[in-house]
């Protein structure tokens, strides 16, 4: 037996033995990563567009971010919040700068970021019944949405899949139609304090939020006192070609959730509140461990400082103008197989005919990774830095499985 043999058989075997069952078992053991290529314990290559689900922003091992990572693992890691530390002051700056005025809180993950945003809509609520809790606290959220496996997020995410065993669950989300502003206003009375959705929804199938539905929403806030929170947690900090994807609507949430992307591999997340929803949390009322910590900021610093050196945001606007081109006549020469594309920027969505397994899997085969999501759904996530060469790539990968499985 040779040693990778050795080496995959025993690390197979660790997970069956010792690694809890929430995930069907894994096809591959990955063991190293440069830009957008990784490689198995076998030696072969694979063109990553899966990106960790969104989390890999700049592919994997980018010089700038490993030296900054590096650097801060031998200065300093970790502190907690009962002091400052300068990677955190300045991270907060930098945020701010693409949000607008606001403030900052730091966690370590996308549903630790809702669930904080979920509070925030609570306390929202109570400052509108004059201070009075459980009178003013429902949240109206999209169907098909996901927002986390916490308890709040499961509560906001509508899926049996997501909720099924863990019931009862938190009460007062209400949910409406993506895209349908009317079923969001007929959802709204006297106990509505916030809505909350995906600017772009991620596992429920890469749905985009249209710009006129979130100019609506932002009106319907305005009019009933409400908070808009958008959840930008797989859609955020470049994806689309713009840092927010809201931002291609033009408009301005009252609170941000954000992670994955944010510390380009080292988990990170974070709450951006603006306006009086900026002074909603007190000392005391939310807190966290590790939020923040000097490491976790410097490798979020250093994933901005790549995104703004390299151009990366005009890159992704630019490029996937034609890789869309390319994808979207996928959908004409194989319509048997492939019922559309959507998404936006580098987060597509591929929906096929058929159940998307045996797909995913002979691509991963042919070179090629990339994730499932709702509704029959292959999503490519390419890093931000991917090229031309590589997207093309993506597309011919696709097109040789499409032919072999016509």
């Amino acid at each position: 037996m040779s040693l990778s043999e050795i080496t995959r058989t025993t690390t197979a075997d660790l997970y069956d033995a010792y690694v809890l069952k929430n995930y069907g078992r894994p096809a591959l053991t990955l063991v190293r990563g440069s830009g957008s290529h990784v490689w198995d314990d076998q030696g072969r290559q694979f063109l990553d567009f899966s990106t960790g689900i969104a989390v890999n922003a700049l592919g994997h091992c980018h010089p700038y971010w490993v030296a900054a990572v590096q650097r801060q693992a031998g200065e300093l890691i970790h502190v907690s919040n009962l002091f400052r530390n300068p990677n955190q002051g300045e991270l907060a700056r930098r945020l701010v700068g693409y949000a607008g005025p606001g403030q900052v809180f730091f966690c370590n993950s996308g549903a630790e970021a809702n669930e904080g945003l979920l509070k925030l809509a609570r306390l929202h609520g109570a400052t509108k019944a004059g201070g009075q809790e459980g009178i003013c606290y429902k949240v109206i959220c999209a169907k098909n949405a996901f927002h986390g496996r916490t308890f709040g997020g499961m509560s906001a995410t509508p899926q049996e899949k997501i909720q099924k065993g863990f019931r009862p669950l938190v009460s007062g989300f209400a949910f409406g139609e993506l895209n349908n502003l009317a079923s969001f206003e007929a959802l709204i009375d006297d106990t509505t304090a916030a809505i909350f959705i995906e600017t772009i929804q991620g596992e429920g199938g890469v749905h985009p939020a249209t710009s006129e539905f979130l100019i609506g929403l932002r009106k319907l806030c305005n009019d009933h006192n409400l908070l808009l929170i958008l959840d930008e947690v797989q859609c955020g900090i470049g994806r689309t070609g713009k840092f927010f994807a809201f931002e291609h609507a033009g408009v301005r949430a009252d609170a941000i959730g954000m992670a994955k992307g944010l510390g380009g591999g080292f988990p990170i997340g974070a709450i951006w509140a603006g306006g009086k929803a900026a002074e909603l949390f007190q000392p005391g009322m939310h807190g966290t461990t590790f939020g923040g910590t000097p490491l976790a900021c410097a490798a979020a610093l250093a994933v901005l400082d790549v995104i703004e050196r390299e151009g990366l945001l005009a890159h992704v606007e630019k490029t996937s103008v034609v890789w869309h081109a390319a994808l979207r006549q996928l959908a004409v020469d194989f319509p048997a197989q492939v019922l559309g594309v959507r998404g936006r920027g580098f987060m597509v969505g591929i929906q096929l005919a058929s159940e998307p397994p045996p797909y995913v899997a002979a691509l991963r085969e042919a070179g090629l990774l990339a994730p499932m999501a709702g509704g029959n759904i292959i999503r490519l996530l390419p890093p931000l830095n991917a090229t031309e060469e590589e997207l093309a790539c993506s597309v011919e990968i696709l097109r040789s499985v499409l032919v072999a499985k016509a």
